[in-house]
């Protein structure tokens, strides 16, 4: 039965129009049409310059058959196509797929192939990505038909991946350009419910999921993010996180509401965001924890200190170690920490900042903020529960249970996987997979993965928060703990560490478990302390998989002993 209201009053055209960010690119040609929009290197875009290039890519997309039930993949880094792309492609009616470019070309295949994507527009860099990935669809599939390719040139790039690309075919960028009509006339989504993007997950055990966006749902998270972080009008942002990670946390549509100035960094090193900061006049990036690492422990000759202004750093992608969060805020870095999945556009969490908390020791301030936190503007419900009887655990700090979120800042779904669909959504919420505590002040906190969690003995033991005291040895640079088969216990803690430059690793492992014998329960001590590099993914996420594969190869820890 439907809902009374006091009237009958019905939706006009006149006061119902579909929710769209793409609305965000014409107010800003409008009000700011000389303001720089996309920096890259020597080139500059205003917004008006930016607004016209966009419209002439929709333009000349549609002319090649683009729009609504299409796909437009896009593989490329931080560069002004990518950042048209976000606007362009859904301009159009169809659904832009970036793709992450650290991926094989067999994962890659597989995208371009569930994704049915039409057109593939690469960077030069990768064009032989793209063409070993469709040489795979080709040789598996004898109906498949290859997309057009559209290769984007890059002056910071090798000229002759530009002269291949050309004689195997590919159109090129500015060439395909156009053929387009600046003033093309572009349409808002009849259905605020139609899809915008499509971002694949990691896939680390199986294929990877297709994770399908609204029009409605990138709107509200476009507006959530800045309004949550204090984003003024204006700001210089410094595209330090991929844009083909989850739409660039929907700062991508972002900016373009704030009428701000995008720096696009192709590659991310601390020297390259310290330049940036003192030349550019950014105000804000956001970065997960492995960059901001890098930044803290950038040698001398790399940073620009003390910082001509105060940088606003957002961070997510993993949970940031409060020693980390505390060596930014000593360099002058205001760190923002938010948590998230790609299934929720980015980041839907903050761990908003308190008053109160503003005269207490730094370490604890940076312990406090090292939280997941609350829940974002744009996002309805966010709860931790019993996953088997959907029951709120209590706010007591310790009561494990699995991170639930429902609301606008959640997917559509994963296309064409109808059983992950009903896992995801079971008891009317969305499951992320992360285990975590809620506090007495309402604030959540991640204390693992699922899939992290480490059974010792039949205790639970957090790699988070093993990780995290690990990460206050001095020399320590970089650590990740997984589970690794114990004769005694099960399963006990395995580290692998990444020293700081310039120390050797003689007698570090025996250093390090004593470091850690003073500052945690005996239980939690690794057993086994491996040293070396650490696999990371595209966003600087430390490939956990990989290493809890290296330590079931290890074997088990025999007569492990407290």
């Amino acid at each position: 039965m439907a809902q009374r209201d006091i009237d009958e009053l019905p939706k006009h055209e006149a006061n119902y129009t579909a929710l769209t960010p793409l609305w965000f690119l014409e107010r800003a040609a409008t009000i700011h049409p000389t303001r720089p929009a996309v920096v890259h290197g020597s080139l500059t875009y205003t917004w008006q310059d930016t607004y016209r290039r966009c419209r002439k890519l929709a333009s000349a997309l549609s002319g090649h058959s683009i729009g609504p039930g299409s796909t437009v993949a896009i593989i490329a880094p931080n560069i002004p196509a990518m950042y048209e792309a976000h606007f362009a492609v859904p301009m159009t009616g169809a659904v832009v797929n970036c793709v992450n470019i650290r991926l094989n070309a067999s994962t890659i295949a597989f995208l371009l192939s569930h994704s049915q994507s039409a057109i593939v527009m690469v960077d030069q860099e990768f064009f032989t990505l793209a063409q070993d990935s469709l040489k795979i669809l080709s040789q598996t599939n004898p109906n498949f038909t290859p997309p057009l390719l559209i290769v984007i040139a890059d002056d910071g790039c090798d000229p002759s991946s530009l002269d291949r690309a050309l004689a195997a075919g590919a159109i090129e960028y500015e060439s395909f350009l156009v053929a387009g009509d600046p003033e093309y006339a572009w349409k808002p989504p009849a259905d605020e419910w139609q899809s915008i993007a499509l971002g694949y997950t990691s896939g680390t055990t199986a294929n990877p999921k297709g994770v399908v966006l609204s029009h409605r749902g990138a709107y509200l998270m476009s507006l959530s993010g800045p309004m949550n972080w204090g984003m003024n009008e204006g700001s210089v942002y410094l595209w330090t996180l991929p844009m083909f990670h989850c739409n660039g946390w929907c700062f991508t549509w972002g900016v373009a509401a704030l009428c701000g100035t995008n720096i696009c960094l192709r590659q991310v090193t601390a020297k390259a965001v310290y330049l940036a900061i003192a030349n550019k006049g950014v105000t804000h990036f956001c970065a997960a924890p492995v960059v901001l690492n890098t930044i803290v422990n950038a040698p001398k000759h790399d940073t620009v200190l003390p910082l001509p202004r105060t940088v606003q750093v957002m961070t997510a992608g993993a949970a940031p170690p409060p020693s980390i969060l505390f060596a930014m805020t000593e360099k002058g870095f205001k760190v923002t920490h938010t948590y998230g999945l790609s299934e929720t556009y980015g980041p839907s969490t903050i761990c908003a900042w308190k008053p109160e908390w503003d005269n207490l020791p730094p370490i604890t301030q940076a312990r406090l903020n090292a939280r997941q936190g609350v829940r974002y503007i744009g996002l309805e419900g966010l709860d931790v529960v019993d996953p088997k009887t959907m029951n709120a655990v209590p706010p007591d700090g310790a009561t494990l249970g699995e991170i639930v979120m429902r609301g606008n800042g959640v997917m559509k779904g994963y296309l064409k996987n109808k059983k992950a669909n009903e896992e995801a959504f079971a008891g009317g919420w969305f499951h992320s997979g992360d285990l975590g505590v809620k506090h007495p002040d309402g604030y959540i906190e991640i204390k693992d993965r699922a899939k992290d969690i480490i059974i010792s003995g039949g205790e639970n033991i957090s790699s988070l928060e093993v990780e995290s005291v690990m990460y206050t040895h001095p020399k320590v640079y970089e650590v990740s703990v997984v589970a690794r088969p114990d004769d005694r216990w099960g399963e006990s803690p395995c580290a692998f560490v990444t020293l700081k430059d310039g120390v050797g690793t003689g007698g570090m492992e025996e250093e390090i478990v004593r470091f850690c014998r003073e500052k945690m329960p005996a239980y939690w001590v690794p057993k086994s302390v491996i040293f070396g590099p650490l696999p990371k993914t595209a966003t600087g996420k430390i490939q956990k998989h990989v290493l809890r594969a290296k330590a079931k190869e290890m074997g088990s820890v025999k007569a492990s002993k407290l």
